[in-house]
């Protein structure tokens, strides 16, 4: 076979056999919900480090007694550090989101279930951080109130402590959910509706 035999049958290969993306405009589609989520964490690394730098200010705020401030300053070093673990983790995720290119199908399943982790991980982000709003709360109360070390002493005030402390968990967990689905999952889910929709082609 010559030059001339094998650029004839060159041209006369079908462009129909070339297979082209006909699902282009669903992995474009899928790019919206992305810059969601990419623009909610954005935000959100911007509100927790504002809420770090005002609790860390909460006692001379709200003028704690000196005594309090080693206590303080002891559990809001632990909180601090749990917070920068887990928020070095999310930023990792929104920079590992920014580079995302959604060209494939294989790079919206990685991108979906990307995102799914992470809401779990903020989940737990959550829940690690609720012991500290319990103890937070249970300082404030001990030397901001008048009598408060009432509180601490007394079966009916301790209780009442209890039931606080069991519903203040149980909202902290309900919040989360909420805020979770809110900002994060009912976009995964748009995700999710573009890939079952590429499964039925």
């Amino acid at each position: 076979m010559d030059f001339n035999d094998i650029q004839s049958a060159w041209n006369n290969d079908k462009s129909e056999n070339v297979a082209l993306p006909t699902n282009l405009e669903k992995l474009q589609s899928a790019n919206l919900p992305l810059d969601k989520i990419r623009k909610n964490l954005k935000k959100e690394f911007i509100y927790q480090i504002l809420s770090i730098v005002f609790i860390g200010f909460v006692p001379l705020i709200y003028e704690f007694p000196e005594n309090a401030f080693a206590p303080f300053y002891l559990l809001f070093s632990i909180f601090v550090a749990v917070c920068v673990y887990y928020l070095v983790k999310l930023y990792l995720f929104y920079k590992r989101l920014n580079k995302t290119t959604l060209n494939t199908k294989d790079s919206l399943y990685e991108t979906y279930f990307d995102i799914r982790l992470n809401m779990e991980l903020y989940k737990t982000f959550g829940f690690a951080l609720t012991p500290f709003v319990i103890l937070f709360l249970i300082g404030t109360l001990y030397f901001q109130l008048p009598k408060s070390s009432d509180l601490f002493t007394s079966n009916s005030h301790l209780i009442s402590l209890f039931g606080v402390v069991i519903f203040v968990i149980l909202s902290m967990g309900l919040s989360l959910e909420w805020w979770v689905n809110h900002f994060y999952g009912k976009y995964a889910k748009e995700l999710r509706k573009v890939l079952d929709q590429l499964k039925e082609e």
